[in-house]
């Protein structure tokens, strides 16, 4: 079958992809400058398609408690939303976590603190991969930095989910959302058949109790401290195992390189032009992307870091993930922060001259 090309928005190509996955429900409420994902969706009519159903819910805590329903049944769901909306679903990400339920939750960050403003932001990093909620858990996070990952990461979070039965985040900002690029659409996959849902799902999920097995019950809550120890415990093991086994990066001019780029999402595009213009100067730098915000390229950036004369660390924020880098290389490298916080897309010539004061 040839590859079905077509010109989209970041935003709308959450929703076909969506689509195209089996999604069996999605639950949001509109806000810029994610808007596009529920109304390509409301525009496709995917209940007519797939039967897969579509809601706007009256708020974004009602959103997500809709979602935490869905998943208990073992169905693939999902929301969308943006910064303050997110920090309003942030209870609920915490008991899909309690419950080790599978969802998808797209955050398209716009640049805060309150309502700030609706222009592009990465400042959602520590809230989506150092807490977003109480208690000890973590998101699955993937950053895509085009709108091909953005259709791609529909699938794989959805993938991640399943796997570690986990809730799974694509954290994009306003730029990738809203861009327009060439993207390959996914192949259509049919939605999960009843009975498909019971073998992939049936020991947890709340499918209807049949006579041979016991009641499923899905619950964050636990009254009895130690059993809640040891429930905590086996998370954190779980968390362990991701890290070992998900991380996902992209590494670019690092061999021969004696500086080092790290960045994400749009941040990473505008790197790799200042890569470009600083090779030109004679400035030896290599870039590595994130993929995986969480679990996040430690190793990795331990690895090729520490070979470096310096570290700049590339964000459109006051400097969240520049904190991880400098425990990757154990501080055994200086490691520098560049970035805007008002929706201010940087400039490659302004992260060269950021790059240029760590060469001297």
């Amino acid at each position: 079958m040839a590859e079905e090309v077509k010109l989209m928005k970041g935003n709308e190509v959450i929703a076909e992809a969506a689509i195209r996955c089996g999604c069996d429900g999605y639950f949001g409420y509109p806000i810029t400058p994610q808007s596009e994902v529920m109304e390509t969706l409301m525009y496709r009519k995917p209940w007519e398609e797939t039967g897969m159903v579509v809601l706007q819910a009256e708020s974004e805590c009602a959103s997500i408690n809709m979602v935490y329903g869905g998943a208990s049944t073992g169905k693939k769901v999902m929301t969308s939303s943006s910064s303050p909306g997110i920090s309003l679903m942030s209870e609920g990400l915490s008991y899909l976590a309690g419950a080790e339920l599978p969802a998808l939750i797209v955050n398209v960050q716009r640049g805060g603190p309150g309502l700030g403003t609706i222009q592009p932001s990465q400042s959602d990093y520590n809230q989506a991969c150092h807490g977003g909620a109480h208690g000890d858990f973590n998101l699955i996070v993937l950053a895509p930095a085009s709108v091909q990952e953005m259709n791609d990461f529909v699938d794989l979070g959805f993938e991640l989910a399943f796997k570690y039965r986990n809730p799974a985040m694509i954290l994009a900002d306003g730029a990738i959302g809203q861009m327009m690029e060439k993207v390959v659409l996914s192949p259509i996959k049919p939605r999960r058949t009843e009975q498909e849902i019971i073998e992939q799902c049936g020991d947890w999920a709340l499918t209807g109790k049949s006579a041979d097995r016991n009641r499923n019950i899905v619950t964050s809550l636990e009254l009895d401290s130690a059993k809640q120890e040891i429930f905590n415990r086996k998370l954190q093991a779980k968390y362990q195992t991701i890290r070992e086994n998900e991380v996902r990066y992209e590494a670019l001019n690092c061999d021969d390189a004696e500086y080092l780029m790290v960045a994400y999402g749009s941040s990473a595009r505008i790197c790799e032009k200042t890569m470009e213009l600083a090779r030109e100067k004679g400035i030896k730098v290599g870039l590595l992307r994130p993929i995986t915000l969480f679990p996040f390229p430690t190793k990795q950036i331990k690895e090729i870091g520490g070979r470096m004369k310096g570290i700049l660390s590339v964000e459109l924020n006051a400097g969240q993930m520049v904190n991880d880098v400098r425990l990757a290389v154990e501080c055994k490298v200086p490691v520098e922060h560049f970035g805007r916080m008002g929706g201010i897309i940087h400039s490659p010539e302004e992260v060269l001259e950021a790059l240029t004061k760590i060469v001297r």
